[in-house]
Order: C-alpha cells, then structure tokens, then sequence
C-alpha cells in the first residue's frame, strides 16, 4: 500500500508541517467545544456548576445535560451557539474564532474571555497496527504519541518504512520516517496534523502468505480425494 512512483516532494512535505504549527482552520462538520469567561475568568455557563449539581440524581433526559454540550459546524460554516446565534466560523484559527466570539458575547458580558477548541480531530493508522482511529488530545500531538495510542510498533511493522500521508488523497504530500535509528528521527518532522493518514508497512512473510493464499485450494483437493476413498471403500 501506499508506494510511490516518482520521488518524494520534501518540500511540500516541510511546508505542509510548518501549517501544523498554526491554529487549525475550522472546517465544516468540526464539532466545537466553546468555553466562555467573564468577570475575571468566571465561567458563564454554570460557573458554579449549581445546575449540574441538581440534575446529577435525576432521570435520562437530566443525565444526558450533564454532559458538555459541543457545537456543530454546519455545511454552510455556520455554527449555532447560545446568545449569540447563528455565527460563520469556516475559515477562521482557533485563535480568530476567539477574538471574534469574544465581540459577539462583549454585548452582553463584561470582561469576556473566549476558549474554542474542536474535538473531532483525528488521525487515522493503518498497516501493522490495523486500521484505528486516533483522536487528537490537542493540537501538538506527534507520530510518536500517535503510534503509541495505536499500540506501538511490533514485530510485524517496519519502524523504518512509516508514511506519513497528508492533504488532498488525489494529490497528497508523503514523507516516509525512519523510526528505526534516533538519526532518522531526528531527521523526521514528526508533527502530525488532523485528518493525516500514518501507514506503518508491515514486514511480508512469503511463505505464509503463499500458504494463507492456496490453503484453500488443497483443503478443495483434500476434501475431493477423502471423499473418493470413502465411495471407493463403500463399493467394494
């Protein structure tokens, strides 16, 4: 999987890992956990969590309010949040959304403090670890904490052969990372973005696949010969 043809674009791959360092730009069907300070850094919503505390004993629909609400992205960029309404958020930084919300909520609070985190973010693995998906903790996870989510690198992997894929799957950008050496790390951008595709390439047993491929086969040819030696010992 995942082979290529000509050679790596580098520095496609370097400037595309520069862009990590930067606020994700909010996309539409990111879910967002928007978190509201006022009066010196007490929180609006609840900030004594008073509400919370008196629905803690009551039935499902009072459970399912304990949990923290989170904000979809809608396919126009536009998300719904309380007070405010309706706000357009496709394209902005984490850090724009802020400022821009922090406005929004001035009309109605002094001293306003704006937190915006998205928390659909993911990674996906694929090869010697199987297919997972790795959600990101924050926005400066690395390859390292994301295999090491996924179960690490065991005998079936090759820690030498790891591509990092990214962008758009008609044109990405692949950087293949040798995890093997503390040189080759060194040499390795490690950041990971959201939505990157980690491929750790397994090792290939010829012999065993060989056999998993016409096992098959002979149990067809052994089937049809014990099947023959028993008619054939019937008739006589």
């Amino acid at each position: 999987m995942f082979q290529t043809e000509n050679e790596l674009n580098m520095e496609k791959m370097r400037a595309e890992m520069a862009n990590a360092e930067q606020n994700y730009i909010i996309q539409p069907n990111d879910y967002l956990d928007v978190q509201v300070y006022t009066n010196r850094g007490e929180r609006i919503f609840d900030p004594n969590d008073e509400i919370l505390r008196s629905l803690s004993s009551g039935g499902t629909m009072q459970r399912q309010l304990l949990e923290k609400p989170n904000f979809l992205v809608q396919n126009n960029g536009v998300v719904k949040l309380p007070m405010v309404d309706y706000v357009k958020v496709s394209g902005l930084t984490l850090l724009q959304t802020d400022s821009l919300l922090q406005v929004l909520f001035t009309r109605f609070y002094k001293d306003v403090f704006v937190v915006t985190k998205v928390v659909n973010n993911r990674i996906f693995v694929l090869g010697s670890p199987g297919g997972k998906v790795i959600p990101m903790a924050n926005d400066n996870m690395n390859l390292v904490e994301v295999l090491a989510l996924a179960g690490g690198i065991d005998k079936n992997g090759k820690a030498y052969n790891i591509r990092l894929i990214r962008g758009d799957l008609q044109n990405p950008s692949v950087q293949i990372i040798d995890l093997s050496t503390i040189e080759g790390m060194r040499k390795a951008a490690l950041n990971v973005e959201p939505n990157d595709i980690v491929y750790v390439e397994p090792v290939r047993r010829v012999f065993l696949e060989a056999l998993a491929d016409y096992l098959p086969v002979f149990s067809a040819i052994t089937s049809v010969l014990t099947t023959y030696i028993v008619i054939k010992d019937l008739v006589q």
